[in-house]
């Protein structure tokens, strides 16, 4: 079982940067490939990016490739979520999500059994 806690959400203005954070407890962290997914307003959850527990492969969804960047760092049991260039439609709550698939990076979110609570980002123009 993992644990997952996010922090960095906050209000930003368009072109600005954040990073998110995830910390996890549980011994197995470093088996699973993690990912974030965000929801916005009246929107479904989405995926965002994953990475491997290898850290050898990372995927974005499309929406933010070239602007996210998801990091891991398995002593320190965290993953991070690098976001630059932030756009209004940015805004949403981002969840941090551990998988029981360590080499792969599934965009679904029924491949994902435990999640964070969610950190609010907030971009205005």
């Amino acid at each position: 079982q993992v644990q997952l806690v996010e922090s960095g959400g906050g209000l930003v203005q368009a072109g600005d940067s954040l990073r998110l954070s995830c910390a996890a407890s549980g011994r197995t962290f470093s088996n699973n490939a993690m990912a974030w997914f965000r929801q916005g307003p009246g929107k479904e959850r989405e995926f965002v990016a994953a990475i491997t527990s290898s850290e050898t492969k990372t995927s974005y969804a499309d929406s933010v490739k070239g602007r996210f960047t998801i990091s891991r760092h398995n002593a320190k049991n965290t993953v991070y979520l690098q976001m630059n260039s932030l756009k209004i439609e940015d805004t949403a709550v981002y969840y941090c999500a551990a998988s029981w698939l360590s080499e792969n990076t599934p965009p679904s979110p029924t491949a994902y059994k435990n999640w964070g609570q969610g950190t609010q980002v907030t971009v205005s123009s």
